[in-house]
């Protein structure tokens, strides 16, 4: 490694919000976080959804709350009825 041109790097110890802390090395002199594995919804599966345009909402009533079979059974119905209808019109 050349002389001179890396940065120092530290023995620190990592503190988040929630009161997590944790050692490490870096190369600032400390470490302070918002948010760590402790506390953030992806790991901890507490998920806090801020909808306050109600854009949530719009989605569900304009795609409802579907699961695959649902939406393949809902596919089925749609494609016999407008066989039924296009059966209808040549007649």
């Amino acid at each position: 490694m050349k002389e001179g041109i890396h940065p120092k790097y530290f023995d620190v110890v990592a503190r988040c919000a929630c009161g997590a802390t944790w050692k490490t090395r870096s190369t600032k002199p400390e470490l302070h976080l918002e948010i760590c594995s402790s506390c953030h919804p992806f790991y901890t599966g507490r998920q806090k959804i801020m909808d306050t345009e109600g854009r949530i909402e719009r989605f569900t009533k304009k795609y409802g709350a579907q699961t695959s079979e649902a939406r393949k059974k809902a596919a089925a119905t749609r494609k016999a009825s407008k066989k039924a209808a296009g059966a209808a019109a040549r007649s």
